[in-house]
């Protein structure tokens, strides 16, 4: 009996060891398109698509990403005060999800309650870290609001210019050109001086973003167009103040922010004032409004990271209609256009064995995370580290065809200035500009079919 069970047992080891096989890739091609965030995706096209946390988190994640949600929500009022205090004195809004509407984008104005516009200033030159050169009595960023008492650095003043254009065969179509002036300076400003206006970006695939490998986003550089079809592209490495380290840029309009927790503090401490352990230091020390109280810094270090946990756990939302005629022959011409050279449809993130849903995702984001030549007509002419006056970060565009139902009627580009995808596409110039022209020439139809594509992201 004894001998029997021995046996038995080495037969059950044989069977079992000859299940364990070493982990392999799985091809992309075995995923569900519709899986534009790998296990991270969830199927919900309500104007709450955006802020849906990850799918099957545990417990625990679950709880912290329910913190950073709360804490995203704060409204700050002026120090001192028993609940939320720190709020400027100078400050762009008074909340996150102020700026970030339902987690998405917001509107194009400055100035106002809801406005989701903020204005990056230098002078030029760079600093120490090869950074834009902060203008004096102003820094990196117009604050243009303040508390009581107090005076806001400027009024911004946006004032656009629509032309009507037409495509081949008739159909018309809009570029408005915005213009940005300042008011009410609260001290003089240096002569020579650059503005960058930048719209908030959408939440969610954050996390996935900065999951994404380096080397993988540097193997897709070609800054010398080595290929020679006429796409460049290269990586924006910046200054990460969390790390005192230069890092590989993956955040922001030109990609000018190295990490998620980098960017939940500095805009806790630019955006609304708040000092936090990565950004100790009042956004304005040193000028006028500065109040000179011993409370910094002013935001639990639980907090931002709470926050910081939130945005790299926000879903993202699957693509529809995928199998749609329509949307089929959209993405084939996406491909024939070659919008897809920087528009990258498929990447993995690198794997992480201490948290796996982050791990190892085969993710559709339409990005390639680094900064091209978009042309004269878009540029800032405000160089930020290795971005130049014309370079943007190429913009996931996951998500895209929700952008009207989540933050109706929907803003795109840098600084909001289209309306649709369509003003969206005839803005791109520079490297973009073949694929703009493929678009312009193609029929009706096919115009139509390529958005119709574009919307089912």
């Amino acid at each position: 009996m004894k001998k029997l069970s021995v046996i038995g047992a080495l037969v059950l080891l044989v069977l079992l060891l000859a299940k364990c096989q070493k982990a392999a890739q799985i091809s992309a091609d075995r995923y569900d398109e519709r899986l534009s965030g790998g296990d991270a995706t969830v199927f919900d096209i309500t104007s709450h698509s955006f802020g849906n946390m990850f799918p099957g988190l545990s417990g625990y994640d679950a709880e912290v990403h329910g913190l950073g949600d709360a804490a995203f929500s704060k409204i700050f009022v002026t120090a001192p005060a028993p609940i939320n205090p720190g709020l400027g004195t100078i400050f762009n809004n008074n909340s996150c999800i102020s700026c970030h509407h339902n987690d998405g984008i917001g509107l194009p104005t400055a100035g106002e309650s809801n406005s989701s516009l903020l204005v990056r200033i230098s002078i030029p030159g760079t600093d120490e870290h090869g950074g834009p050169l902060a203008a004096p009595g102003y820094g990196l960023q117009l604050q243009d609001k303040a508390v009581f008492g107090k005076t806001p650095e400027c009024k911004v003043n946006i004032a656009y210019n629509d032309v009507i254009y037409n495509f081949p065969d008739g159909e018309a179509y809009a570029l408005r050109t915005p213009t940005y002036t300042l008011t009410n300076l609260y001290t003089a400003l240096s002569a020579g001086y650059m503005l960058s206006p930048r719209l908030a970006p959408p939440m969610y695939g954050l996390g996935l973003l900065e999951a994404i490998p380096e080397s993988t986003i540097v193997a897709m550089a070609d800054p010398n167009d080595a290929n020679g079809d006429g796409i460049k592209g290269h990586a924006n490495y910046v200054w990460d103040v969390a790390t005192q380290s230069r890092k590989l840029g993956r955040f922001g309009w030109k990609a000018n922010t190295a990490s998620l927790l980098t960017q939940v503090a500095a805009a806790y401490n630019q955006d609304i004032g708040i000092t936090n352990k990565i950004f100790p230091v009042e956004n304005s020390f040193g000028q006028s409004q500065y109040d000179g109280l011993k409370d910094d810094p002013e935001l639990a270090d639980s907090t931002l990271n709470a926050v910081r946990f939130y945005a790299a756990t926000l879903a993202v939302p699957a693509r529809r209609d995928v199998t749609d005629a329509t949307n089929k022959r959209g993405e084939l011409l996406f491909k024939q256009g070659k919008c897809e050279s920087c528009h990258r449809q498929t990447l993995t993130t690198e794997i992480n064995v201490a948290f796996k849903p982050l791990s190892n995702q085969v993710i559709h984001p339409y990005t390639d995370m680094l900064v091209h030549d978009m042309g004269p007509g878009l540029a800032d002419n405000r160089p930020d580290f290795l971005a130049n006056g014309q370079e943007w970060r190429t913009a996931p565009l996951w998500g895209l065809g929700l952008f009207e139902k989540v933050n109706y009627p929907g803003y795109y580009l840098h600084d909001g200035r289209a309306r649709s995808i369509t003003e969206a596409i005839m803005w791109h110039g520079g490297e973009a500009e073949s694929s703009k022209v493929f678009f312009s020439t193609l029929s009706k139809v096919d115009r139509d079919a390529m958005l119709s594509f574009l919307k089912s992201l």
